[in-house]
């Protein structure tokens, strides 16, 4: 019995050794390819082995999307980056784990017990999990292939939550794709081709668009790994007024009298050869890629614009330092080491925007990725055809449009770059001499002394005051001895005493956003004024719009996709405007700058730029003449209606009162922000303007206002019934202030009986009929819905939609 027992204890011993082959004997026949980490290539199975020789030692593991899907409303577009990860395998037995430790709460000391207790006081997460399958000496062999299979972007659930359909991933349709699968020292790259199958056999439509079948969409995947930077990196400390992006993180050794959260900025690697001389070369100078597949006269461009970086970096005290390069045939633009300027191809125009490969633990950025949407700079084209009606002849040979829309696009290339230097936003700089390409510019078109349309300074073209400080704040070296901070404080509080400003996207996108000075898409120091130049601009378009505008051969029904962003071109600027009513003046500031912390906006200043919101939704300003609608028929076969073109009511005909709707609609749906009353209530308090004042003055331009005839007078009641919209809605909505509510239920029972007054003496039968829709509303206010303009045809981005 013992021998009996003896050899059963052996068996299980001798079958696990003999599992394990050599890697030697595991990859004969198959390729070898040879980096950071070895791999082995078996053709016959499509397989991807890799040997693990670093254990427990820290990499970087990057996936991105080299072949996307072509959809500016999906996502998932050629050159996007996922999540940026540091990750190390880890040995458990015969299985090896790929972890991912988690820096989002560390103990910066050299006490082990004191980082331990933070470790496993927060979750980690495990990425993978491979079999050990063959050993030779200490590295370690497993099967990386469903690993690099696998939806590592996330696409099944990015489509999925678009409601475009249920995909999910076919391993019988998906493959290594060997031609972007290669080896270096210091990172190793996977691509594959990954294919999703439709399981409900219904697809949205802007999946149908373009996927060749929605049976199945076929896209690319690819995976970085790569060797962490050495420790020379000197991170630099977050400054809310700086403009940089910021990483953070818990260090729970910080002593309790300190602030437990640390925030630095995101910045590339770059430092002088001679650290001492106030100009040098980099020791290794920042370097980006344009696409290769870009065309003429759009490379040259993004080469213009992305080099003026060059102007900041010299600011800063670097010669040469930043330089632009066309990407080399055969580079891969998805290898790490490249930092790429993406021109990518959608269906839709749509954002562009910078991403970056991001060191987590230092802020250390390791690859800029721009991704500039192709139909951008067509739709720049489109806005300057519809601005100077250029036509007559066939396309002049001073082609103005071109001119415009290339000094977009060099724009557009700064500004993206910007963000992958770690550049935020500046919405404010626009009201400073356009002091920065990390605004949002609209073209600035100014009228000539003819009183003609100007567009020879529509885009800035060079770098601005403001990126030449944030370069220097962020990029500067000093001498030892040298008090950083102190130097670091001068540099921005410089700035500012100039007149510098620097607000940011949480200042400016949202709709109930207050700063006077942050806003997407305006023009010049003061929004109420440049409201004023924009509307000449554009009551100047829409006298000469006709057939000129598009070229000879054209469907005439296409000048209605002239005609759209010429109607709105005021939108944005427009929008501005609504941002003083209950707005508020206030900086980063920090205690001890000197900047201003806050500061009301005079009623008289509100009251002003109210005025100037109503003068816009005049029936006048709103009504398109007859010459213009009477040009435009039904759309041919062949050319279908588009979210780009007019609202319409008419069928097939063109609707002359859905743009003025829309265009009424869109300033009311921001003065009525629940936010915004919320605050105008507080305000007013203090002498500010109140919401009962504001809603008085636009009964008073548009109810009370003299009858207009015509098609002005289907306007002017077609917008106090939309102003009536608005009123009643706010009166029930419960996001609303009390006393807000309050307002708006005075104001609604005060125009209630001056409606019934006039019904008593009305004899017009249009404008009874008017009267009595608007009682009738009045009974049940919870039923009124405010589009909040989410019906006007899509603008932003202007050039091109992003955002960014």
């Amino acid at each position: 019995m013992k021998k009996f027992f003896f050899v059963l204890l052996l068996l299980p011993a001798v079958t696990i050794a003999q599992d394990i082959s050599t890697i030697a004997e595991k990859t004969k026949g198959m390729k070898k390819y040879e980096g950071l980490f070895n791999f082995y290539w078996d053709e016959n199975n499509g397989k991807i082995f890799l040997e693990v020789n670093k254990l427990d030692s820290e990499i970087l593991y990057q996936v991105s999307l080299p072949a996307g899907l072509g959809s500016n409303d999906i996502g998932l577009d050629r050159g996007l980056l996922g999540d940026t990860k540091i990750v190390k395998f880890t040995k458990v037995g015969r299985k090896i784990l790929l972890l991912q430790p988690n820096y989002g709460y560390r103990a910066v000391t050299d006490n082990a017990n004191e980082k331990k207790a933070v470790e496993q006081s927060f979750a980690q997460s495990i990425i993978w999990g491979f079999t050990e399958i063959a050993a030779s000496h200490d590295t370690i062999l497993v099967d990386a292939t469903d690993f690099l299979m696998r939806d590592a972007m996330n696409v099944s659930n990015t489509i999925s939550r678009m409601n475009q359909g249920a995909y999910s991933l076919d391993p019988s349709r998906s493959a290594m794709y060997m031609e972007r699968t290669k080896d270096f020292p210091l990172n190793t790259e996977f691509e594959t081709t990954i294919t999703f199958v439709n399981n409900s056999g219904n697809a949205g439509n802007y999946v149908a668009a373009v996927a060749p079948s929605t049976e199945a969409i076929t896209l690319r995947m690819h995976h970085s790994f790569v060797q962490l930077p050495d420790n020379n990196y000197k991170p630099r400390v977050f400054d809310p007024r700086s403009s940089f992006f910021d990483i953070s993180y818990y260090d729970y050794s910080t002593p309790v009298s300190e602030p437990v959260i640390k925030y630095f900025v995101c910045r590339h690697r770059l430092e002088k050869k001679y650290p001492t001389a106030a100009i040098s070369e980099a020791v290794k100078p920042i370097v980006y890629y344009v696409d290769n597949g870009t065309p003429e006269p759009i490379r040259s461009a993004l080469l213009e614009g992305a080099g003026w970086w060059n102007q900041a970096f010299e600011a800063a005290g670097f010669k040469n330092a930043f330089q632009v390069r066309i990407l080399p045939d055969g580079a891969d633009p998805m290898d790490i080491r490249y930092n790429m300027i993406n021109w990518v191809h959608r269906s839709t125009r749509g954002w562009s925007y910078g991403a970056a490969v991001i060191d987590p633990r230092t802020g250390e950025i390791i690859k800029g990725n721009v991704t500039l949407g192709s139909l951008r700079v067509r739709q720049d084209y489109l806005i300057a055809q519809g601005l100077l009606a250029p036509f007559e002849n066939g396309l002049p040979k001073d082609d103005k449009m071109l001119k415009m829309a290339l000094a977009r696009i060099r724009q557009l290339a700064a500004h993206e770059v910007g963000h992958t230097l770690g550049l935020m936003h500046n919405y404010s700089a626009s009201t400073v001499e356009r002091s920065s390409v990390m605004d949002y510019p609209h073209p600035l078109a100014a009228l000539d002394a003819n009183g003609e349309i100007n567009l020879a300074n529509a885009y800035e073209n060079k770098i601005g005051d403001w990126d030449k400080t944030s370069i220097t704040w962020g990029y500067s070296e000093f001498s030892n001895g040298t008090d950083e901070q102190e130097v670091l404080n001068n540099i921005l509080t410089t700035a500012y005493k100039k007149g510098l400003r620097f607000l940011t996207d949480q200042d400016a996108r949202p709709a109930s956003a207050l700063s006077p000075y942050a806003h997407l898409w305006d023009n010049g120091s003061n929004v109420i004024d440049g409201l004023k130049d924009v509307m000449k601009v554009r009551q100047q378009a829409l006298n000469k719009f006709g057939e000129n505008d598009i070229r000879p051969g054209t469907p005439m029904a296409m000048l209605e996709d002239v005609l759209v962003p010429v109607y709105f071109g005021h939108r944005y600027q427009l929008e501005a405007v609504t941002k003083l009513v209950g707005g508020l003046n206030y900086n980063y500031a920090l205690r001890g700058d000197g900047q201003i912390t806050t500061k009301a906006i005079s009623k008289t200043e509100q009251q002003k730029a109210l005025n100037a919101i109503i003068d816009c939704i005049d029936p006048k300003i709103l009504m398109l003449p007859d010459k213009i609608f009477s040009l435009i028929p039904p759309r041919p076969a062949g050319y279908n209606d588009s979210r780009e073109l007019f609202n319409k009511r008419t069928g097939l005909a063109f609707d002359a009162l859905s743009p003025a709707e829309t265009a009424a609609d869109f300033p009311l749906s921001f003065l009525f922000n629940a936010e915004r009353v919320s605050r105008m209530e507080q305000y007013a308090a203090n002498g500010g303007l109140g919401v009962n004042e504001m809603i008085d003055t636009l009964i008073k331009r548009t109810w009370k206002a003299p009858r207009r005839t015509g098609m002005e007078k289907l306007i002017q009641q077609q917008t106090e019934q939309v102003l009536l919209t608005y009123m009643l809605a706010l009166s029930v909505n419960n996001d609303a202030s009390y006393q807000a509510r309050a307002d708006a239920k005075k104001a609604l029972a005060d125009l209630k009986t001056f409606i019934d007054a006039q019904m008593k003496i009305s004899k017009d039968e249009s404008y009874t009929a008017h009267l009595m829709l608007a009682l009738d509303r009045m009974k049940t206010p919870a039923e009124a819905k405010p589009t909040l303009h989410e019906e006007m045809p899509p603008g932003a981005p202007i050039g091109c939609d992003i955002d960014e």
